[in-house]
């Protein structure tokens, strides 16, 4: 007599379709229709100071990324990048880095000087430029639990440009995402534009294709606020977020 469980013997004996496998780009490990290999700096770019990522764990899962931009964009060596939520930490290699004269954290503390004024007041030697990859509020808790980084002498750019990243939304009209932060400080220190004119081309190419298959540009929610079309409650964080920007846009008037 034929039963359920005999359906089912022979259900399992037939072999399930291959998956639809997308073919991926060796280098950016994006899928090939989205690669944006074309546009990064052939051959990469060499600056004399070298870039310190410090990534919070999450950014390593956001799909959209720009950091590998900036890796694939510089020599070898010239963009090391940390992962973790407190630094040093488990990194060894780390601590040399951090407590070098040359380490400089660009981070906007009330302390922090324009990173053009270090290049002009200084012997132009090579710099670490240490840069804390992850959302505002991610970089202030690696900021407030990592002590090391208090000590470091502390940059900040001073720019009115508008971020190229606008499939993301930005907290203000001034943010930047990781890939452009870096590529404008070492614009500064090189004193050469050629860094942030090659570096965020990738960045482009990205943003043009996603806009051509369905994604929206995005204002950033400090635009939004003052046009009254912002949908939420603005909460004590983003206030706080947007105060820091004027901040810097009156430094900048």
């Amino acid at each position: 007599m034929y039963n359920e469980a005999d359906a089912l013997a022979e259900l399992s004996d037939i072999p399930p379709d291959p998956p639809l496998m997308r073919s991926i780009c060796s280098q950016c490990e994006r899928p090939t229709s989205v690669c944006y290999c074309t546009s990064i700096p052939n051959p990469r770019l060499c600056p004399s100071s070298r870039i310190i990522l410090l990534q919070h764990p999450a950014e390593e899962k956001r799909c959209l990324r720009t950091a590998p931009m900036l890796q694939l964009g510089l020599d070898r060596g010239k963009c090391l990048t940390f992962r973790g939520k407190y630094f040093p930490g488990r990194h060894t290699e780390l601590i040399d880095i951090l407590n070098s004269d040359n380490t400089l954290l660009l981070y906007p503390s009330t302390s922090a000087v324009e990173i053009t004024a270090v290049r002009e007041n200084c012997d132009k030697s090579p710099y670490n430029i240490v840069i804390i990859d992850g959302t505002w509020p991610q970089a202030k808790a690696i900021y407030v639990g990592s002590p090391i980084l208090h000590k470091l002498k502390q940059v900040k750019l001073l720019i009115s440009a508008i971020s190229n990243y606008i499939i993301r939304t930005q907290p203000s009209d001034g943010c930047l995402s990781t890939l452009e932060t870096a590529a404008y400080a070492l614009a500064a220190l090189e004193g050469d534009n050629l860094y942030k004119e090659k570096l965020v081309e990738p960045l482009k190419v990205m943003c043009e294709f996603q806009l051509k298959n369905g994604a929206v540009s995005h204002q950033s929610k400090e635009f939004r606020i003052k046009n009254n079309s912002y949908p939420k409650l603005i909460g004590k964080r983003l206030n706080k977020v947007l105060r820091e920007a004027e901040v810097m846009k009156s430094e900048l008037s």
